[in-house]
C-alpha cells in the first residue's frame, strides 16, 4: 500500500517541474498556457492572472474534443508549453502525468504549487480580477485540518 505522498513522489519522477520564480520569468517572454486544476471555488478565491481553470476531475475529457467538458483552448494545445498548477504542487503532478500520456509534449507541474508562487510574492487575483493581498493569500494557504483529519497517534504510518 502506498501513501498519497509516496504516489506524489513516484509521479514526480515522470514529469518535469518548474519553480515559481522560473515560471514567472518564463511567462514574461513566452506564450504559455497555465492550467489550474483546483476546484472552481478554489480558483475563484485566487489564481494566477491569465490561467484557466480545468478541475482535476474533468481534466481528461477537457483535453479531448467531443465531450461536454472539452476546453478547446486546452484540447488544441498539445504542442504548446503548459504549466499545470494546484495549491501545493501535488494534484498538478498527477495532472501533468496524465497530460503527457495523452500526447501533450511540453508540460510542467508548478513545484510547491500556488503556495510557493505566493511565497515568492508573485501576483494572484480573485474571481473579479482584483489583486489578492499577500497576507490574505498566506491565510488562505494555511492548513486548517480538523481533529478527525489527523492521523491517530496509535496508527502506523
Amino acid at each position: 500500500m502506498k501513501t498519497f505522498k509516496q504516489l506524489v513522489e513516484e509521479y514526480s519522477l515522470r514529469v518535469n517541474e518548474i519553480l515559481p520564480w522560473d515560471l514567472a520569468e518564463r511567462m514574461q517572454h513566452e506564450d504559455m498556457l497555465i492550467v489550474d486544476v483546483r476546484e472552481p471555488y478554489e480558483f475563484q478565491a485566487l489564481h494566477i492572472p491569465g490561467s484557466i481553470n480545468v478541475p482535476r476531475g474533468i481534466l481528461e475529457s477537457a483535453c479531448d474534443y467531443d465531450y461536454e467538458e472539452t476546453v478547446p483552448q486546452l484540447a488544441e494545445a498539445r504542442m504548446k508549453p503548459i504549466v499545470v498548477v494546484c495549491r501545493s504542487g501535488y494534484r498538478s503532478v498527477f495532472a501533468a502525468d496524465v497530460m503527457q500520456q495523452m500526447g501533450y509534449q511540453h508540460v510542467w507541474s508548478l513545484k510547491m504549487g500556488l503556495r510557493g508562487w505566493n511565497d515568492s510574492e508573485q501576483a494572484l487575483i480573485d474571481k473579479t480580477n482584483v489583486p489578492v493581498d499577500l497576507d490574505l493569500a498566506d491565510e488562505y494557504f494555511t492548513a486548517k485540518l480538523r481533529p478527525e483529519q489527523r492521523k491517530p497517534k496509535n496508527q502506523p504510518r
